[in-house]
């Protein structure tokens, strides 16, 4: 059994409609296809309020319901085809509170802003996916200023502490996190890429969510290499801020200077 259902997005330059399609929604009880349908629709609704419609007007969501889990959606990951799509593994226990407060589909529906980039440039997936999980969940209400600062700052210091013993170039571990137990470090010094990015979009007037909707318009493609990415970036903000901070970014081995005081700006 599959469930649909569709909403109109309309915006001044373009109307978009999104059908989500869930697979296996027929393998909770009643009460459980209510809860997590509303949870996934509300969720991509919120993803959209921050960052605008997704591109692709089809999303298949593959559910994979477990009877014992330790947190409301254990892991997750992107399919890309064509549509993109997500699997997620859930309690099918949790509540619609539980599922809302869990950091997870905003993280993967994040992911589909972007395109799939090769293994060294995943580094810019995972960040931006880390760092816009708590824009979003901020933005919503879901949590408040105060506890997307610290979220911030606490992924930061898992990375701190372990660039010290994964100092290899960011773009060179990126293609071998897995299999060093990296993730800390790649996921959380990418966020400080686009921390420091919307920081300076801010002090131009912009956000780092207002250039990826106009990303969406314009230039998203299934797949593309990190340099075409930032280059669309910088030609859609009007500036170099993406470039510059690439270069910085991509070679570096160490963590870069994030102060507490400079997240509290956000």
């Amino acid at each position: 059994m599959k469930l649909f259902w569709t909403w109109l997005f309309i915006s001044s330059l373009s109307t978009y409609a999104l059908e989500v399609d869930i697979h296996q929604l027929n393998s909770l009880s009643k009460n459980g296809q209510q809860v997590v349908s509303t949870w996934i629709e509300q969720s991509v609704k919120k993803a959209e309020n921050t960052l605008g419609p997704l591109k692709q007007t089809t999303l298949p969501i593959y559910l994979k319901p477990q009877y014992f889990a330790f947190e409301p959606v254990p892991w997750a990951i992107v399919k890309r085809s064509n549509p993109d799509g997500l699997e997620l593994h859930i309690d099918r226990y949790a509540s619609l509170n539980a599922l809302t407060k869990d950091w997870t589909l905003y993280h993967e529906l994040s992911h589909l802003y972007l395109p799939l980039f090769p293994y060294s440039a995943f580094w810019l997936s995972e960040g931006f996916a880390s760092y816009m999980q708590n824009v979003i969940m901020r933005d919503s209400g879901v949590i408040t200023q105060a506890q997307f600062v610290q979220r911030l700052n606490a992924g930061f210091d898992r990375a701190r502490l372990q660039s010290k013993t994964k100092s290899q170039p960011l773009s060179e571990l990126s293609a071998d996190m897995w299999n060093q137990g990296a993730q800390q470090r790649v996921y959380w010094t990418g966020a400080a890429f686009f921390v420091e990015a919307d920081l300076a979009l801010q002090q131009q007037g912009q956000t780092l969510a207002e250039v990826i909707k106009a990303y969406q318009l314009c230039c998203r493609t299934a797949r593309s290499n990190a340099k075409t990415f930032i280059r669309d970036l910088d030609k859609l903000s009007r500036s170099s801020i993406f470039a510059s901070l690439y270069t910085e970014y991509k070679n570096r081995s160490d963590f870069p200077n994030i102060t507490k005081e400079l997240t509290n700006t956000l």
